[in-house]
């Protein structure tokens, strides 16, 4: 929305009363904007159901978007990019999906959003507002979708097909810009938590998680929803920055609470690169994150009293407590959430360098190099089938975890990082292995789908997100095809699920999951410039966001 400073209910399109399938008619009297929001329906029980018009496909997908008076935020040229693509677009189930997916985001899941150009203060009396520019300039809280919360993994990959948008239009670009500032905010006050409550200034209510935990650091529970440690949510906040510097050339961000946060980050990755024993008198030392859940699922908290398994020292690699899919690590050198935050601190470096700060540059480019050197050295594995592959988890001892998992990061998504480019040689026996089930323990397949799960869900559970990833690393048309049509076939909601049961696409979980839709329209966009035939037929031109 352009309004600074507006509660942004989560919500969905006003729609006639004509049935399941109503069309969304915006109503045909002049009616004031907040009166109008107040009618729209919550947009999770609205994505439950289909709605027309339908797709002229075989599918007949339905038309998922909310009301344009009841979208969270809105951006003509995310508008342009959708009536330019699908206009081109010979499959029309995929257009459909495309048209709802790639704004599903803007549409749906910005909470709250202040471009910071009031001047209005944000102090107010009963919290700690008062910190020098504790909250200043433009902020975005954007939630996952049917969870009110914020993941910094998520959100970051939830605005991704944006950024190269955000240069052309000032008012995205401001959302962009508030969502690296509102990241700053969570990580400065709470680094080792993964999802995040409303922001004090938005005076949205915070929720709870329902959970039982026991946490340290301790961490205020009105201010966080989940404190989970996961290298990658670090990880992500920095790639915000990266990418939203990379695509508008702006170091607006670059003020003093962003360096803070990035001060307060690398003295999480020293903390977490120190091992479980201490090397001069092999005594054992408590790590300074621990986390315990009162919880039937082995998965849901860290084995020894929170503590997790022990980790050898001098490796370069940096523990993670959690995955990705917020499930516990086994092993707590996690490869792929390594990989993203050895690359991304490498991009912040060559950023710093930019900005004319050699010397944080420098400590930040070691850092990078050192995690980097650390992969190929612990975890890169001999396989007796497949040769050298990467390892999902090592220790450092000589142990490893051979598996991949669909959340990204993931061993999948290497190149999508820029670790390693497709063609190289450990990531191709890699990625054979994880693409087969005699390799790959959660690769799962049944009569109905096929594809990368995880833990999390279920063994019988394909999260399509992999399927996605599989499709933007490969260069084989069939391959693309094959995982672009499984996953519009899985999607009868005209909606990117977290998960297909392998036996009934019509079994899935979460109807709303933003960060999936982003997936797809990501893919999407990369198809059309990398293999532009599979979208809009032979001899066609690549079509890119420029």
């Amino acid at each position: 929305m352009r309004k600074a400073a507006v509660f942004l209910p989560i919500v969905a399109a006003c729609v006639s009363a004509t049935g399941a399938y109503g069309e969304q008619n915006v109503l045909d009297y002049d009616l004031e904007p907040d009166r109008y929001k107040s009618a729209c329906p919550d947009y999770l029980h609205y994505s439950m159901t289909p709605h027309r018009p339908l797709s002229k496909g075989p599918l007949s997908l339905p038309f998922q978007r909310p009301s344009p008076h009841c979208r969270t935020f809105s951006s003509p040229l995310v508008e342009k990019v959708i009536d330019d693509l699908t206009s081109r677009m010979k499959d029309q189930d995929l257009a459909r999906i495309f048209e709802n997916a790639f704004p599903n985001t803007l549409d749906t899941t910005v909470r709250w959003h202040d471009d910071g150009k009031t001047g209005k203060s944000r102090k107010h009396k009963g919290n700690d507002l008062e910190e020098e520019g504790h909250w200043d300039g433009a902020q975005s809280f954007i939630v996952t979708g049917d969870i009110n919360a914020e993941w910094l993994r998520d959100s970051t990959n939830q605005l991704t097909q944006y950024q190269a948008l955000a240069k052309k239009d000032k008012q995205l670009e401001r959302l962009i810009l508030g969502a690296i500032n509102t990241q700053a905010e969570f990580v400065i006050e709470s680094p080792y938590c993964n999802a995040f409550q409303p922001p004090p200034p938005s005076q949205v209510p915070p929720d709870s998680n329902g959970q039982d935990d026991s946490v340290h650091p301790a961490y205020e529970p009105t201010r966080v929803f989940e404190c989970k440690y996961e290298i990658d949510s670090l990880a992500n906040f920095l790639a915000l920055g990266n990418q939203f510097y990379k695509s508008t050339g702006s170091q607006e961000f670059l003020h003093s609470r962003w360096y803070l946060a990035l001060d307060t980050l690398l003295e999480v990755l020293e903390e977490q690169a120190k091992p479980t024993f201490d090397p001069e008198t092999g005594r054992f030392t408590r790590n300074e994150y621990l986390f315990k859940r009162r919880t039937t699922a082995g998965t849901e908290t860290l084995s020894l009293g929170g503590v997790g398994n022990p980790l050898k020292g001098g490796t370069g690699l940096i523990r993670s407590a959690f995955r990705p899919s917020d499930d516990a690590t086994i092993l707590g050198f996690f490869i792929p959430g390594n990989a993203l935050m050895s690359m991304e601190l490498k991009r912040t470096a060559a950023m710093l360098k930019a900005a004319g700060k050699g010397k944080l540059a420098e400590k930040v480019q070691t850092r990078g190099e050192s995690i980097e050197k650390g992969i190929w050295e612990h975890g890169v594995v001999m396989h007796k089938r497949y040769g050298e592959v990467f390892a999902f988890e090592v220790d450092g001892y000589g142990s490893s975890i051979i598996m991949d998992d669909a959340n990204l990061p993931s061993l999948l998504a290497l190149p999508l990082m820029g670790f390693v480019e497709r063609d190289n040689k450990v990531y191709q026996n890699t990625r054979k292995m994880i693409l087969q089930q005699a390799g790959n323990p959660y690769y799962l397949q049944g009569r109905a789908f096929a594809g990368i799960g995880g833990p999390h869900i279920g063994p019988q559970q394909v999260w399509p997100m992999s399927r996605l990833v599989q499709a933007m690393t490969s260069d084989d048309d069939d391959e693309i095809s094959d995982a672009l049509h499984d996953v519009r076939d899985s999607s009868r909601l005209g909606l990117i699920h977290e998960s297909i049961h392998v036996e009934r696409i019509t079994d899935y979980t979460r109807s709303w999951f933003a960060w999936a839709n982003s997936v797809f329209a990501q893919t999407i966009l990369d198809v059309a410039a990398r293999k532009p035939h599979l979208l809009f037929g032979k001899g066609a031109d690549p079509y890119r966001i420029e």
